[in-house]
């Protein structure tokens, strides 16, 4: 140990010993201090190279390398050389060999200011340990040493874990752990070094520390694609089925069963919904055909309406949506009542039913039923008071970064929950995010969502979304992803942030769709804000560059702890409407 401890030091020594007050070989400590202080950042280094490739795949290999290098580069390397300097000056005051040459040696005997000699200064004094709990006569007063030996390893450590964590940025940070804890178990180990050569040592330390942090960070953090890649779940192919061999009692002939009795007609079942069997387990069979609507109770064949509507809540292309109240159940509802009658809306209508149905999550509206009124076809709903996204920024203005961070997580935990189910909502834009009376956001208009492999419902070619917020692939024609929709959700916190899509608006719905297709670069993001990196990775035009939601989710949750804050507190207190005022839309 004294020998690399040793060559240690007579390379601190040529690299910085300078003559002058308190002596060349106590500033050789302090440089020796500062060589070894590049050691951690060197194992955090290390490990964001390997995670370049890897990004957040921690099985058994990929931890057990990270724990060896934490365990060489911030424990054993540094309590080896830290304990080894000291014991090379206890040596040259003892007389022993020490590892110095004999003219190196010699400078020892020297020293200034406060300092008579080098080698009794820094060999033949108390230790840490001694110097912290007992009384002795140090070189300086205790107070110094206490301050010393508080503040300048604590402030190593917390540089050390800031390595640590950079190491392990867009991922967990507990591996973290890897670096910093070893280092704290260096700095209780060395306790036994000589208190004067543990003071400059730490005083050469810390700054180097600080300086560790650069060559980390630039390196950089693993792309999306590799942290996308990592949190992927393993695919597992299915196993071949094999029948298993036949018995003795099933080689023998069986009589042949008689021939099944002749279906019975059945009647319809009340409500479509209430009929539809439970969704299967596959992700792909989610959004199948509809067959023919039945006739539910409030029917034109079933004789008078079970909802009584209230007032209009707001009218489209598509349809109407109504305030009512439903008078089995005595609760108000939102009835999506379609214009046109024909089997494309049915289709629709129940493909928006099905897609609401199967997702569970508090943040999507609930759908209760699907219903034959009068007028047409209805979608009955959750009803939600609230105010559009779009018109809180447009009358109130931009969100601000707490409140646009808890709007991401929110709905990016809720997009995620659909794409469990195999659904993908593909038109996410402010007018489709809700904010209630006490600030909750909920997704609504699932209308052209469709499971995942489905064919488009638009004829050949067509664009499916709203060109401002369409990712550029979608605008290209190609099929929509839950890539898509990340795009699209980040352009909508983008919106919230800055009160401008991301691409710019345009004159007409034509010419933003054309610089969507031509992924123009987007510029009109927040720059001030603290999401502009992320928004800036969420809104690259190449899909599989992209953060998944989860991913978001994750970095948001992250940076809202960090500020304070909870995830899942309100956007935005929302102000409900008076009686008479313009009607709450859903």
């Amino acid at each position: 140990m004294n020998g690399l401890a040793s060559a240690l030091l007579s390379l601190a020594h040529s690299l910085f010993g300078p003559g002058f007050c308190p002596g060349d070989w106590v500033w050789a400590t302090s440089a020796a201090g500062a060589l070894v202080a590049l050691l951690p950042p060197i194992g955090a280094l290390a490990i964001s190279i390997i995670r370049k490739g890897t990004g957040n795949r921690y099985d058994a290999t990929t931890l057990s390398v990270f724990g060896a290098i934490g365990l060489v580069t911030a424990l054993i390397l540094p309590w080896l050389l830290s304990n080894g300097v000291s014991g090379v000056f206890r040596a040259e005051r003892a007389g022993t060999k020490s590892g110095l040459t004999a003219s190196e040696a010699s400078t020892l005997t020297s020293g200034s200011c406060w300092v008579d000699t080098q080698k009794e200064y820094l060999g033949g004094g108390p230790n840490v340990y001694e110097v912290l709990f007992y009384k002795n006569n140090a070189a300086l007063p205790t107070f110094v040493y206490v301050a010393a030996f508080i503040l300048l390893p604590a402030g190593s450590l917390l540089f050390v874990i800031l390595q640590g964590r950079t190491a392990f940025r867009r991922g967990p940070k507990w591996p973290s752990r890897f670096i910093w804890i070893p280092f704290a178990a260096m700095l209780a180990f060395s306790v036994g070094m000589e208190a004067n050569t543990a003071l400059h040592f730490w005083l050469g330390f810390l700054p180097f520390s600080v300086l560790g942090l650069i060559p980390v960070a630039m390196v950089g953090p693993p792309p999306w694609s590799v942290i996308n890649r990592s949190d992927a779940p393993p695919r597992r192919e299915p196993e071949p089925y094999r029948p298993p061999p036949p018995s003795a009692s099933q080689m023998q002939p069986r009589p042949t069963p008689p021939p099944p009795p002749p279906p019975v007609n059945k009647p319809y079942p009340k409500t479509a919904l209430a009929s539809a069997p439970e969704p299967p387990p596959m992700a792909g069979a989610l959004a199948a055909a509809p067959g023919p609507i039945p006739p539910p109770p409030g029917s034109r064949n079933a004789g008078g309406s079970r909802y009584r509507r209230v007032k209009q809540l707001g009218a489209g292309g598509f349809g109407t949506v109504w305030q009512a109240v439903d008078t089995q159940l005595n609760r108000t509802v939102a009835l999506k009542i379609a214009h046109a009658p024909d089997r494309d809306t049915a289709e629709r209508m129940q493909r928006e039913a099905r897609a609401l149905a199967v997702v569970s999550h508090p943040n999507c509206v609930k759908v209760y039923d699907l219903a034959e009124e009068p007028d047409g076809l209805a979608l009955v709903m959750e009803y939600l008071e609230g105010r559009p996204l779009a018109e809180l920024v447009d009358g109130q203005g931009p969100l601000d970064d707490v409140a646009a961070g808890r709007l991401w997580a929110t709905m990016a935990g809720a997009l995620a929950a659909a794409h469990e189910k195999g659904v993908l909502h593909r038109d996410i834009k402010p007018s489709n995010i809700v904010l209630d009376p006490s600030g909750l956001a909920h997704l609504i208009d699932f209308g052209i969502a469709r499971s995942q492999g489905d064919s488009k419902m638009t004829a050949t070619g067509m664009m499916i979304g709203t060109p401002d917020f369409v990712a550029p692939e979608q605008a290209m024609g190609s099929a929509a992803s839950p890539a898509s929709d990340a795009w699209q959700l980040a352009a909508t916190i983008s919106y919230a942030l800055s009160g401008q899509p991301p691409r710019g608006t345009r004159e007409t719905p034509m010419a933003a769709l054309m610089a969507a297709a031509r992924a123009e670069p987007v510029s009109r993001l927040p720059q001030r804000s603290a999401h502009a990196r992320l928004l800036a990775a969420s809104l690259d035009p190449e899909p599989r560059r992209r953060p998944t939601l989860n991913s978001v989710r994750r970095e948001v949750e992250g940076w809202l702890s960090r500020a304070g804050k909870s995830a899942d507190g309100p956007v935005t207190r929302v102000v409900p409407r008076q009686p008479g005022g313009q009607a709450p839309r859903r």
